[in-house]
């Protein structure tokens, strides 16, 4: 009788196929639950209250990446100056006077490479 194993049929031995197989089925599973929105929306609207909920999800993505970096401590020790949390107030302080994400970007680099310089 012939053998019909997955190693000898696909070249592969059985670790390779299995993280193969784990590569696809997560590349689907993020396929599917990132276009989802947008394939099956006009189909299955979302309720009220779930819409306005969603509004928050960016903010809350960037803050969650940016107050780590700029928090002026590290685990273990006490509150330290870094010119980086003096460049973040500068551009949130451009954002509030202006409104404009693109002045805050440029506005919170220049403080940010302006102190580094003048701190040394």
């Amino acid at each position: 009788m012939p053998d019909l194993s997955l190693d000898l049929w696909l070249g592969l031995s059985p670790y390779e196929l299995y993280v193969y197989s784990a590569i696809g089925l997560l590349t689907v599973c993020s396929l599917v639950t990132r276009a989802g929105f947008a394939v099956f929306g006009d189909y299955l609207p979302l309720p009220d209250s779930l819409r306005r909920a969603l509004r928050f999800a960016p903010v809350a993505a960037l803050t969650a990446i940016i107050v780590p970096e700029i928090l002026p401590w590290a685990p273990g020790e006490g509150p330290r100056f870094d010119v980086r949390l003096l460049a973040a107030v500068i551009a949130v302080l451009v954002y509030f006077r202006t409104r404009s994400a693109v002045l805050v970007i440029i506005s919170g680099m220049l403080a940010l490479w302006g102190l580094r310089w003048v701190a040394g």
